[in-house]
């Protein structure tokens, strides 16, 4: 008997409990939305966005929360809206307990600032593009030539991502030139020479043999002596004297 009224107790308990989510969470969907946060991650080094960009975005769309009832908010209409930005990597919206609505923003990664004839943008570690008129303080590797964005969004960023990812190729490549054949010459921070790398097929192999080069012959005859590292041919390392 003592089971049998400890399990009706519980169950009442229960059935309390789930009536009083249901009144408190009704409550809060009733309720006016009066707060609006906004997190935009990474902006110490990556201040390409602000939190008065997001309001004036979100604003300009009639999507601005605050004022209005919780229950009327679609966070999934506001996420779409600043994702449609050239600037945002993700974005996630969402109710917090207290009833306001906060928006997580992370910003985009450049890797590559690019100068075509027609046109200039970075390239991010995704591979998009982004606009050139925001300011990025961190050293960008720089391409310029005959580039199309077709080529600067596959071909020369899994390059740049290979040259972010090494950071003694980060540090030491500075210049990025693309001929008309889609051929590649890189300029060096360190050394007084140009480095025809070819096209870019086998990039890394490439890169790995004037890894090779720098660490055993560079010490013997010093920085100064070649113009030319020649790195197109299989193999092998052709070098052009001063």
């Amino acid at each position: 008997m003592k089971r049998i009224l400890s399990g009706i107790v519980a169950m009442l308990f229960l059935a309390y409990l789930i009536f009083a989510i249901i009144m408190l969470h009704g409550k809060k969907e009733d309720s006016t939305c009066e707060n609006l946060i906004i997190v935009i991650k990474d902006s110490l080094d990556r201040q390409f966005l602000s939190q008065d960009n997001i309001v004036t975005i979100l604003k300009n769309a009639q999507l601005h929360p605050v004022g209005k009832n919780l229950s009327d908010i679609n966070t999934y209409e506001i996420e779409q809206k600043i994702a449609e930005s050239e600037l945002v990597s993700n974005v996630i919206a969402y109710k917090t307990p207290s009833g306001s609505i906060k928006i997580e923003i992370s910003q985009k990664m450049p890797i590559l600032r690019v100068f075509s004839a027609r046109e200039s943008y970075y390239v991010d570690d995704a591979g998009n593009t982004m606009p050139a008129h925001y300011l990025y303080a961190t050293y960008l590797p720089v391409a310029s030539g005959n580039i199309e964005k077709s080529f600067a969004t596959t071909e020369l960023y899994k390059f740049a991502l290979f040259l972010q990812r090494h950071s003694f190729w980060n540090n030491q490549i500075v210049q990025i030139y693309v001929l008309p054949n889609k051929e590649v010459e890189l300029v060096p921070r360190i050394g007084d020479h140009r480095i025809l790398l070819g096209d870019l097929d086998d990039f890394e192999e490439k890169m790995n043999n004037l890894r090779l080069f720098y660490e055993q012959a560079i010490p013997k005859i010093g920085w100064g002596k070649y113009e030319i590292i020649n790195l197109k041919y299989k193999n092998q390392i052709v070098c052009t004297k001063k």
